[in-house]
């Protein structure tokens, strides 16, 4: 098979656990994979907290011939560089601030049963914004999903911001939009792209790239359902999911 199809993972729920280092089994498994396909990433957090799940230091970057972190702002091929966007220079310090003044005082508004650190995060191309705090357990993330599901607190909360900047060039998402790789990606001559996620039904953070019509999308439950859907996919070219 030459290797002009793409796999593209999601991190968290479909190559690992929540913030969680990958299974080694799984890690070599990918590798075995790359010698059929080409294999990339794309994920919401920093180069730094993907490669303590899935690897150290630059390991990653010669894992995956597509590594895309911060929502696809970052983005790298082939162990290199090609581009960073940072949102300040994009949309300007005042409306930045404004922004960050919004969330703050909107998030002190929120009661949850427990509440940690970093509120809000700034990443080269995106705000990171998170209710309850980056800090917080796995645990308490789990706790906060599951009132989040009931009393849809990050939906509400993108509404306002929707509201609120309307008009001044901001997207909002409930999760991560990862579709800015796809503009990459889409000149790189491939024949088709696999997005393998675990949120891909309406809300989900997988949702906008498994749907959108440049990938074929592969819903998966776990790490373990990603190396069985890629076997899958290796014993048989024409599987789509």
């Amino acid at each position: 098979m030459e290797r002009n199809i793409l796999c593209l993972f999601d991190v968290d729920g479909t190559l690992t656990a929540p913030r969680s280092k990958i299974d080694p089994q799984l890690d070599q498994f990918l590798q075995t994979l790359r010698r059929e396909v080409k294999i990339g990433i794309v994920g919401g957090s920093d180069y730094s907290k993907i490669a303590e799940q899935l690897g150290e230091g630059d390991e990653v970057l010669h894992k995956f011939d597509y590594v895309f972190t911060e929502n696809g702002t970052v983005q790298y091929k082939d162990g290199k560089l090609l581009s960073k966007h940072a949102i300040q220079e994009h949309i300007g310090e005042e409306l930045l601030q404004d922004l960050i003044n919004f969330c703050l005082n909107y998030m002190g508004l929120i009661q949850l049963p427990k509440k940690r650190g970093t509120f809000i995060e700034l990443r080269n191309g995106m705000l990171n914004i998170c209710p309850i705090g980056r800090s917080c357990t796995t645990e308490e993330r789990m706790e906060f999903s599951e009132i989040d599901k009931r009393e849809k607190i990050r939906e509400k909360f993108v509404a306002a911001l929707k509201e609120e900047f309307a008009g001044k060039g901001l997207r909002f998402t409930r999760g991560w939009d990862k579709r800015l790789c796809l503009d990459l990606l889409e000149r790189e001559g491939l024949e088709r792209i696999y997005f393998f996620g675990n949120e891909t039904s309406d809300g989900g953070n997988d949702y906008e790239i498994y749907n959108d019509p440049r990938t074929i999308g592969v819903t998966v439950c776990s790490p373990e359902d990603t190396a069985s859907k890629c076997q899958c996919f290796l014993s048989d070219s024409s599987h789509e999911s």
